[in-house]
């Protein structure tokens, strides 16, 4: 029977290494981006500093998969060795074998420490976010929605709310191929702004106004998602950012505000309006 566990404990981890090798072929990895030219999926994040955040992934990866295929590996020999003889041996100890264990994982931690230093601070010190970079809404999370305030076509976005503002729920449009910047807040508790595809994830908190960036090199559609658990109604927390070309997004935005301001009167409603009699110049002995 003790082989029997022997063989469990030593097939499984050569499974685990098979079936995460096999994982971006099933879909069970990073969410695809977008579709190329060859109408093949991409897993790529369209945002630059996401493909940063996917090679700190990797590194990570990587380190992990080898101290993992290392430990099984001297597991396995061990049980093997073990599995071989009737009795127990007991060791008091290797004091050289335990601090070589114990600096080399501390090694691998400083290093990870400091080689994501460069993508932490693109993302969260506004020193070094790129340049030029200024807001284009501000995105209002509240139960259960998005809320965005546009400046008008334009102008900068205020701080506070102004007259001619632009207001959407769950829609928030963007420029492609330039990176963009949102205000972002919460009405009430917290919630998490989540774009997947742009390997980019900010909590929003009551109070605060966050700054947070980024770019969508390929134009298209992209999911928005809650993902801190924010009520009853979280799991309908979704919205859509939509990046166009500059000139199909300013023309875009000029028809959203052309839209938002039209009083849904037309030239066609006036002169159908002209035709009609009118009621009011009548006599009053005249009217049924």
């Amino acid at each position: 029977m003790k082989w029997v566990w022997v063989g469990l404990f030593a097939l499984w981890p050569v499974a685990a290494v098979a079936v995460l090798a096999a994982s971006p072929g099933l879909g069970w990895w990073f969410p695809q981006s977008y579709v190329d030219e060859a109408g093949a999926g991409s897993l790529e994040s369209v945002n630059p500093l996401g493909r940063e955040i996917d090679h700190l992934f990797y590194v990570i990866l990587v380190i992990c998969g080898v101290v993992f295929v290392l430990t099984q590996i001297g597991l396995a020999w061990a049980l093997f060795g073990a599995a071989g003889r009737s009795r127990a041996r007991y060791l008091h100890g290797n004091h050289v074998l335990e601090v070589v264990w114990t600096l080399i994982p501390a090694a691998a931690l400083f290093f990870i420490a400091f080689y994501q230093m460069g993508a932490w601070a693109k993302f969260r010190v506004e020193s070094y976010y790129p340049e030029g970079v200024t807001p284009v809404a501000e995105v209002t999370a509240r139960m259960y929605e998005w809320r965005i305030r546009y400046p008008a076509p334009g102008k900068p976005l205020m701080d506070t709310p102004q007259p001619d503002d632009l207001y959407a729920v769950n829609e928030l449009l963007i420029p492609a191929g330039q990176p963009v910047l949102i205000q972002l807040r919460s009405e009430d508790v917290q919630h998490s702004f989540s774009l997947p595809q742009f390997r980019i994830k900010q909590d929003a908190l009551p109070g605060q106004r966050i700054p947070v960036w980024f770019q969508a090199d390929v134009p298209g559609e992209y999911v928005l998602l809650c993902q801190e658990l924010c009520g009853w109604g979280h799991y309908k927390m979704g919205g859509v950012v939509k990046a166009a070309p500059p000139e199909e997004h300013a023309a875009a935005m000029a028809a959203f505000a052309a839209e938002r301001r039209s009083d849904g009167v037309t030239v066609e409603n006036d002169e159908v309006t002209a035709a009609l009699p009118d009621t009011d110049s009548t006599e009053p002995g005249e009217r049924n």
